[in-house]
């Protein structure tokens, strides 16, 4: 087995996984102990805990009742990212860490969310936060771990020094 694979393989799974978990064991604790749309306020005029479904995708795009399409594009669509996820890790370098990591995080939030999609036919949210009447729409585990994860992709390819050019003996020309 090539080094990478033995190096890099815990970094994507565990991760995954510890997100994966999460994310279920907080949406069950919510279906267990909210009603739908109920609200538990944690920090007064900031963050709440809420019960809210979204059937659709980030800030309720698709989010309606009669768009059954939306259910299987929003399925079809995970899965071809969760694909694409692995193929983009299976060419990563041993020193990719943090891009891998990132990886990690976006997945297990991908299959958080597609589970629930799965079971449910909708993503169960429950993290509110707002300031005053400005509320950023409702998120979960999956949902952070997916933001998270691409911030640290996004930043490591900016930030990532350019592989040094190597010269060839013919170019001295």
């Amino acid at each position: 087995m090539p080094r990478r694979y033995r190096h890099n393989y815990p970094l994507i799974i565990w991760p995954a996984l510890l997100i994966v978990g999460l994310d279920q064991i907080s949406k069950i604790a919510v279906l267990k102990s909210l009603r739908i749309y109920e609200s538990v306020p944690v920090i007064e005029g900031f963050f709440n805990l809420v019960h809210v479904r979204n059937r659709g995708m980030a800030f309720g795009f698709l989010n309606r009742p009669d768009m059954n399409f939306g259910f299987w594009l929003l399925v079809s669509a995970t899965l071809l990212a969760i694909v694409l996820l692995l193929v983009w890790f299976h060419t990563l370098k041993d020193e990719s860490n943090w891009i891998t990591l990132g990886l990690s995080l976006i997945l297990g939030g991908a299959l958080g969310n597609l589970i629930d999609r799965l079971r449910l036919h909708e993503v169960v949210d429950f993290l509110d936060v707002y300031v005053g009447t400005y509320h950023w729409p409702a998120f979960n585990v999956a949902d952070a771990a997916i933001t998270v994860g691409a911030v640290m992709v996004g930043l490591n390819l900016f930030f990532e020094s350019p592989a040094p050019k190597t010269v060839s003996p013919t170019d001295n020309r």
